[in-house]
């Protein structure tokens, strides 16, 4: 289900690449391959104004004071994947966030379900009664 324009929140995305610390030895202090993500929610066109309600509800401890969503990704060595990774997880967190399920509709126990538990209710308690001592008697 698309929620939005995947093309269209590209070209609304600011990147920053900076250095990262982490594995690689000294090329770590040669290459920005950490990167962040920008995606200010609230200026945002992609989004109608549910959406955008919707989001900073439930994203409300991810985005700054000024509607910006921020994702920072530094788990590889080369800036690319990082990017990749990066855009994969802000997909994945907005249609988290705007995916709204199907509201459970309550359903009523069918006739032959009511009878049959109420035979056997019937049947346990003619047996309880049966042991009971003054029945015996």
């Amino acid at each position: 289900m698309d929620y939005f324009s995947k093309d269209d929140l590209l070209r609304e995305l600011t990147f920053k690449m900076s250095r990262s610390g982490g594995k690689g030895g000294q090329h770590v202090n040669k290459v920005s391959s950490k990167v962040e993500l920008d995606l200010n929610i609230k200026d945002s066109t992609v989004f109608t104004d549910e959406q955008k309600v919707l989001l900073l509800g439930k994203l409300a401890n991810k985005i700054n004071s000024k509607g910006i969503l921020q994702i920072i990704t530094e788990e590889e060595r080369n800036q690319f994947r990082n990017k990749q990774r990066g855009i994969a997880k802000l997909f994945e967190l907005l249609i988290a966030a705007l995916h709204q399920p199907k509201k459970r509709k309550a359903s009523k126990p069918k006739k032959s379900v009511t009878e049959e538990r109420l035979k056997n209710k019937l049947l346990n308690a003619q047996k309880k009664i049966s042991r009971s001592k003054y029945y015996n008697d």
